[in-house]
């Protein structure tokens, strides 16, 4: 517990107030009414339980932060009270000040917003998350997330659109701010609001405006869009500002004034207008090269077992007769062995791989965890299938169907909601059709081809397998083209962050656009001219799986890369995502007070592994290795 010093300063102390009884969202204040059972559970805070005099009398009302940005003067002693509070590595910060501006000289504005959790009422990041690390407390309306049950995903920190999780790339898990829970008790403002040198932060009861404030909006410029959330933060802004504000960060995102809302609406702001790049290599290593991996596997073994098992059932003659011919089994233990392949990828991303399994602990919320068991369920069904088609007889017949209709069951829920996990509020760019589109047609384009190569293998690649094979590979180019012409349109002038990807798509990575679609175009006239019958044959299925494979892998990284997320703006250098990729390509992460970590997130390290079984004696190997395996 905190410790109180005997004469704490005025401006640090909690005020008693408690005015309303429901905030501006409708939703009670009170969290816990007298006599409910959230009451009677014990609050443990840093593993101590509070004393009967260590109550706050505000204890089960929900708290938030006030924001008063016409005073911030960006000296970051939020951050640094926050950073020696919780002790966190230069990389790591609960709380940070980031910049709009706009105008120009002499007239030149800037806005200062200091931004940490903000303790939603709808916390997204409790839902996404997979292992159930996130809590609300009754205690304060307090969203708490605890590290050690974290296995390093990093959903929430796609779902939050305030930056408030924070993945450490170095210890593999998230963590993020706590509201200061434990000064709270004893009647203390969180260690940022006591820090602040310009009076700029409050805290206290939600909709109770402090002492010498006249606003408590939901919103300023560079804020995201609150309906999301429904954050518990109110902030006062009375500077005039221009039409439009701009980031000071590398993100090609600016805010424009909506009428009659009064509200900012982000937009593009073109700064990297004239580029086009290939950063083909930047994009290809990126740290989310294992969702790309993943993804691709699952939906081409996905679209090829599906059109085995249903084409057998459904006795569409060019498919029942793959089925049930010699190079059924080969396939789908290829297709066994892609799919763990895919899975082992996307297991080794997490922080902590060794936990995989607490991905399944919230499949009442998660989507995460909804997929995972999807996916889990279409692997097995697959594999029995794979293993029953080496057998023939009754027996074996009856058990390929129970593993056909599991796959078919896993296949339907986990691929739904492997594209459900996608639609992000705080992601636009993924918050479309667009998506669905992108892993249906991906799944035709490279399970056809899957497919028919294992019969050109067996050499009973028939005329009407290729017409139809390559009629259902052209269906998904088509399905996935269409669907990024739809998005292209959709999100052109779009007044979110869906604009700006595209901006960074054309330009950052322009070339390799270009290039993709160049292979998308080829390898669609190829699979009509295949479908038409004018050309076939193995080399005409190779080159098909040459243009249709890189496309789709340049594709996904470009899904997973060019995302801007509904982030809070940075500074010049701290939270800039420019300067970020600039630091881990130069060499400045090296220099811990820059504040940037290298990518390669966890702890379970082959090169130690393998030197803890060479140099140490058995019982030394068996601690360190249960050091290693638990973090």
């Amino acid at each position: 517990m905190f410790d109180r010093r005997e004469h704490e300063p005025e401006y640090a102390l909690l005020t008693g107030r408690a005015e309303k009884e429901t905030n501006r969202w409708g939703k009670a204040i009170e969290l816990a009414a007298e006599g409910s059972s959230l009451r009677e559970q014990p609050f443990i805070i840093n593993g101590e339980e509070p004393g009967p005099n260590r109550i706050n009398a505000n204890r089960y009302r929900q708290h938030g932060f006030y924001f008063n940005a016409d005073n911030c003067i960006g000296c970051h002693a939020c951050e640094t009270a926050c950073a020696e509070k919780n002790q966190t590595p230069p990389h790591i910060a609960f709380r940070s000040v980031g910049i709009v501006e706009c105008g120009t000289f002499p007239a030149y504005r800037r806005l200062n917003i200091s931004m940490a959790c903000n303790h939603c009422d709808d916390p997204v990041c409790l839902k996404g998350c997979p292992t159930r690390a996130y809590t609300k407390f009754a205690e304060y309306g307090a969203v708490l997330q605890d590290p050690d049950i974290c296995f390093g995903c990093g959903y929430c920190t796609w779902v939050c659109p305030y930056n408030a999780p924070q993945l450490d790339p170095v210890a593999g898990h998230v963590s993020k701010c706590n509201m200061c829970v434990d000064r709270l008790e004893v009647g203390l403002k969180p260690a940022c609001v006591a820090a602040c040198l310009g009076n700029a932060l409050d805290f206290g009861v939600i909709e109770d405006i402090p002492d010498n404030r006249v606003q408590a909006e939901i919103s300023i410029p560079g804020f995201p869009d609150p309906d999301i959330t429904h954050p518990n933060i109110r902030f006062q802004q009375m500077k005039t500002l221009e039409e439009d504000v701009r980031r000071a960060d590398s993100m090609p995102v600016r805010y424009e004034r909506t009428r009659p809302e009064g509200r900012y609406a982000p937009a593009l702001d073109p700064k990297l207008a004239g580029r086009g790049e290939w950063n083909l290599r930047r994009l290809l290593a990126s740290h989310e090269m294992a969702h790309v991996v993943f993804t691709l596997s699952a939906q081409a073994v996905m679209g090829a077992f599906a059109l085995i098992v249903l084409g057998g059932a459904l006795g569409i003659v060019p498919l029942a007769a793959f089925a049930s011919g010699p190079a059924a089994a080969p396939a789908l233990w290829i297709m066994t062995a892609l799919m763990a392949f895919g899975l082992f990828k996307l297991n080794m991303h997490l922080g902590r791989p060794h936990r995989f399994y607490r991905g399944f602990y919230n499949l009442r919320h998660s989507p995460v965890s909804r997929e995972i068991a999807g996916v889990s369920v279409f692997f097995a069904g697959l594999a029995g299938y794979a293993f029953f088609a080496l057998f023939d007889g009754g027996f074996a017949s009856v058990m390929r169907g129970v593993s056909g209709a599991l796959g078919l069951a896993g296949l339907a829920f986990g691929g739904y909601w492997m594209y459900r996990l996608y639609r992000i509020k705080a992601r636009p760019f993924w918050d479309h059709w667009h998506t669905a589109a992108s892993f249906i047609g991906a799944g035709l384009a490279l399970g056809a081809p899957l497919i028919a190569l294992s019969a050109a293998g067996f050499d009973i690649l028939y005329p009407a397998q290729q017409r139809l094979l390559a009629l259902l590979a052209a269906v998904g180019l088509a399905v996935e083209m269409a669907g990024l012409a739809c998005l292209w349109r959709a999100g052109r002038g779009a007044m979110s962050e869906a604009a700006a990807s595209w901006h960074l798509m054309t330009t950052i990575y322009g070339k390799t656009l270009m290039l993709r679609g160049g292979l998308m175009g080829a390898a669609l006239l190829l699979a009509l001219a295949m479908a038409a019958g004018a050309i076939g044959g193995t080399a005409a299925w190779l080159a098909l799986a040459a243009l249709t494979l890189p496309a789709a892998i340049i594709g996904r990284a470009l899904f997973f890369n060019a995302v801007i997320p509904t982030t809070m703006p940075g500074a010049y250098f701290w939270r800039n995502p420019g300067f970020v990729v600039h630091a881990r390509e130069s060499g400045l992460a090296d220099m811990p007070q820059l504040g940037v970590a290298y990518e390669g997130h966890h702890p379970f390290r082959l090169n130690e592994l393998l030197a803890t079984i060479r140099e140490t004696s058995w019982k030394d190997k068996l601690d360190q290795l249960k050091r290693i395996f638990t973090g």
